[in-house]
């Protein structure tokens, strides 16, 4: 996997220097509070000064505090001086929050906004409400927390968010050529699926769905896949990207029924051409990817080739 970023573009220099990050947690309790303090200083070593919300470690049965708290976060964070807003961690309780949050607030703060997992449902509903760009990618206690933070993850964070990112190439055997733009979305499957008929789930034609999983016997993953494609989602994509798919188990039922053989149904059913080797998922090394950004997908050779950033240099 390789990434190309360029040094000579004006406005990655305008603002390099004041991308604060006020880090939130919408939803589950961090169980670490050591993880938040090792986040701060790895990305204060990357060149982010860090400021941790007040309830970022408040616990309410298995969330980060009530509704009301979690909510009363993220008016903190549109309010703080920080241009990036970095959830702690996944888990589940963000879906509690859709109806209350100030989607046009949110939007037109002009802040960046990352998390990956339950943040999914954050990402899809800003793009659904009001067409904004948020980030899938790194946590701060997950991630960036971690005994031993992955490297090129941390790169690519901060490429990313220096807008110094163009273009995100992955080995990407056995999958169908494509040459195209869309609007990248997706995430998490499981988070995906679960706003599906509801005002939070974009309509979008022509776009680059990316998607990932945890803990999903490979036949969930199917049948989430297949809730996607007779919902007609998927044969409206260019592409369909796909990340890790990590941490289930097969049984001896399986008979020989394997991740592998979803992959093969989803091929031989949707019309859009199916990306492997995504590096994003519940896993060490995970791009940050730009949600409601218009983006190009071009595979050859068992490579792929995200064009994140097009710099017109003269």
């Amino acid at each position: 996997m390789s990434h190309h970023h360029t040094d000579d573009c004006p406005v990655c220099h305008s603002h390099k220097h004041n991308d604060g990050i006020y880090i939130i947690s919408p939803s589950n309790a961090v169980s670490d509070e050591a993880s938040l303090d090792r986040a701060q200083s790895y990305l204060s070593q990357l060149g982010f000064s860090t400021v941790v919300d007040q309830d970022a470690l408040a616990r309410y049965e298995r969330f980060a505090g009530s509704d009301e708290q979690r909510l009363k976060a993220f008016d903190r964070a549109l309010a703080g001086e920080q241009s990036i807003v970095l959830a702690s961690r996944g888990g589940y309780g963000l879906s509690r929050l859709l109806p209350y949050l100030n989607w046009s607030a949110i939007a037109d703060s002009g802040k960046r906004f990352v998390g990956h997992s339950d943040f999914t449902a954050f990402n899809l509903a800003l793009l659904a409400k009001t067409g904004s760009i948020s980030y899938a990618g790194p946590c701060a206690a997950f991630d960036f927390g971690a005994e031993k933070v992955d490297e090129l993850t941390a790169d690519l964070f901060a490429e990313t968010m220096r807008h110094e990112l163009e273009v995100l190439s992955f080995e990407s055997p056995d999958s169908d050529p494509v040459d195209a733009r869309g609007i990248l979305w997706g995430g998490n499957l499981a988070m995906v699926c679960s706003l599906l008929g509801t005002p939070y789930f974009p309509d979008i034609q022509g776009g680059v769905l990316f998607l990932e999983d945890v803990g999903e016997h490979p036949y969930r993953i199917e049948r989430m896949l297949s809730q996607l494609h007779y919902a007609g989602v998927l044969d409206q994509q260019h592409a369909v990207l796909l990340g890790n798919f990590s941490g289930y188990k097969l049984g001896a039922h399986d008979n020989g029924y394997t991740l592998e053989s979803a992959v093969e149904w989803l091929k031989s059913n949707t019309k859009a051409a199916v990306i492997r080797g995504l590096p994003y998922g519940h896993t060490e090394i995970k791009a940050t990817l730009p949600i409601g950004k218009q983006v190009g997908i071009a595979w050859e050779d068992d490579m792929a080739y995200l064009l994140i950033d097009e710099h017109h240099h003269d």
